[in-house]
């Protein structure tokens, strides 16, 4: 379905992060950066503060979803949280108390988007610590997505966390979890589910007729034979035999330490990776500007810059926008495919 009329809905995040800021500067790049229609969901006093004391110059209007469109050329849009909560927070500093005012933003967000009052869900950065203070129960923002995404029956999506860029994209397969429980974690049917849902998300949302993914291995030389390990031989070698038997392109378990030079990454449109680190580093490494977190296994498109809150530096007025562009535009691009 086309959704050029319809905006893309753009959280909150941490306040006490960059998230504002750099919402800020993606508006003001609107023409030169070719931005598409978004509305922010927070505190529109708080976000014309934090212009304000940034120095810049961007008008804030008030708004209904519907009239986005309207205004953007001449003014952020901001929607006010459904509660009318407010918002105060000193760059750098995260408060709990803002706490509910986060996480109702992503609540609305995925609201509006599934109301088709808004075409795709883009996240600021979180910090998980500040939510975890006040009961929040979720790994990450990744998994409460999933969860607002239940269906009738209660059933939760298996979500997928996707880093893209025009140069790499990359699956890790467990994600927040401490690295000595990852082969544990790491079962056949993990790893079978999550390249399925990779393979459709990519058929489905990035129009590619026949992806191509590629699975690196766990332990060092994938196993070496399995004198460096078993669970490449035992694992995750049965779970590329199943998904090939299925169909699915894929290859694997390959060395995880050749599988990011440039030749290896022309033979393949996904790598995915046993843990975290795998994953994020070379995405990191080649992109860490215009990389974007995307969420497979969704029923709506959800994006993000792949980068957290940068308490360090927020407030400054130093923060890129490059990844909350990139992370705008692919949504954008997700929510339109024909």
């Amino acid at each position: 379905m086309m959704t050029d009329d319809i905006p893309l809905a753009l959280t909150l995040g941490d306040p006490a992060g960059i998230g504002p800021e750099i919402a800020l500067a993606a508006w003001r790049a609107r023409t030169e950066r070719g931005v598409p229609p978004f509305l922010m969901i927070g505190d529109p006093d708080f976000i014309e503060a934090t212009a304000h004391r940034l120095g810049l110059f961007v008008p804030v209007a008030e708004v209904e979803p519907e009239s986005t469109i309207e205004v953007f050329p001449k003014a952020l849009p901001v929607w006010p949280l459904p509660s009318g909560a407010r918002v105060a927070a000193k760059p750098g500093a995260p408060d709990p108390a803002n706490a509910g005012a986060i996480i109702e933003s992503i609540t609305a967000a995925v609201d509006l988007v599934r109301a088709g009052r808004a075409s795709a869900v883009v996240t600021n950065p979180i910090a998980k610590f500040v939510l975890t203070r006040v009961g929040f129960v979720h790994p990450g923002h990744t998994e409460f997505l999933a969860a607002l995404a239940a269906g009738p029956e209660g059933t939760v999506p298996l979500p997928v966390m996707m880093l893209w860029s025009e140069t790499l994209a990359v699956v890790p397969i467990t994600i927040h979890v401490a690295l000595r429980r990852v082969p544990d974690l790491l079962t056949q049917d993990l790893v079978e589910r999550t390249a399925r849902i990779v393979a459709a998300g990519l058929r489905e949302r990035f129009g590619l007729a026949s992806p191509r993914l590629v699975l690196s291995g766990l332990n060092p030389h994938a196993g070496e034979a399995g004198t460096m390990g078993t669970e490449d031989r035992e694992v995750l070698a049965p779970a590329v035999a199943r998904l090939r038997s299925e169909g699915i392109d894929i290859r694997g378990p390959l060395p995880a330490d050749t599988l990011f030079h440039e030749r290896a990454r022309a033979t393949y449109d996904v790598a995915l990776t046993p843990t975290h680190d795998q994953a994020l580093i070379p995405i990191k490494t080649l992109a860490f500007d215009d990389g974007v977190n995307v969420t497979l296994g969704l029923p709506f498109v959800r994006t993000s810059p792949d980068h957290g809150t940068a308490f360090d530096i927020a407030g400054q007025g130093i923060a890129r926008p490059d990844s909350l562009i990139a992370a705008l535009r692919l949504a954008h691009r997700l929510a339109n495919r024909p």
